[in-house]
């Protein structure tokens, strides 16, 4: 089983980002909520609010959006962002795991033809997080939730959030666009011994 982060590494950019903008520019009238994400942005910053608060913040312009229709229109202009590598890696038990909401990445993996995708739950009509947002040992709490104890031949990731994930794997690659290199990682004694 390989494991794959999406934005920075799938996905050459942020998957997210690139949506907001793609809606701004079909949708102007989103710059409304502009205040709102400012305060989550910078509650996270000073340190008021966690990831997953200052996320409902900024996905407070999904109101203003026909959500399903937008992400298919997005993906069909951005589908093309996704690493050319991934094909010739693709295997039917491929997992992807991000922090990004969980109906734009599964729109995008199912494009590509990945079935098993973990990332954050966010209600797609009121942009609230009905969970925790899937990053650091969340990502590890999601995938033990689901796969229990299966080995992870491969990991990608571009992030060093990921950690907790690489120290899982038997390999780890660290992806820095549109280079893969190895990521050397001190492994516990006790993962080291597994099979």
């Amino acid at each position: 089983m390989n494991v794959y982060d999406f934005d920075g590494t799938l996905y050459n950019g942020d998957s997210t980002i690139d949506f907001y903008k793609y809606c701004l520019s079909q949708k102007k009238s989103i710059l409304r909520h502009f205040p709102i994400q400012f305060k989550g942005w910078l509650g996270f910053h000073i340190g008021l609010y966690d990831h997953t608060r200052m996320k409902e913040h900024y996905y407070r312009f999904f109101k203003d959006i026909t959500i399903e229709e937008t992400v298919e229109n997005f993906w069909d202009q951005n589908i093309q962002k996704i690493a050319d590598w991934y094909s010739e890696k693709h295997q039917d038990d491929d997992v992807v795991i991000s922090a990004s909401p969980d109906f734009l990445i599964r729109s995008a993996c199912k494009r590509i033809g990945i079935k098993n995708v973990i990332a954050s739950p966010i209600d797609p009509i009121t942009g609230k997080p009905t969970g925790k947002n899937c990053r650091d040992e969340e990502k590890v709490r999601r995938f033990r939730e689901l796969y229990g104890d299966s080995p992870i031949d491969e990991f990608y990731s571009d992030s060093d959030a990921d950690m907790p994930l690489a120290k899982l794997s038997q390999r780890a690659f660290k992806v820095i666009w549109p280079d893969i290199i190895e990521w050397e990682i001190e492994r516990s004694e006790e993962r080291v011994s597994n099979p």
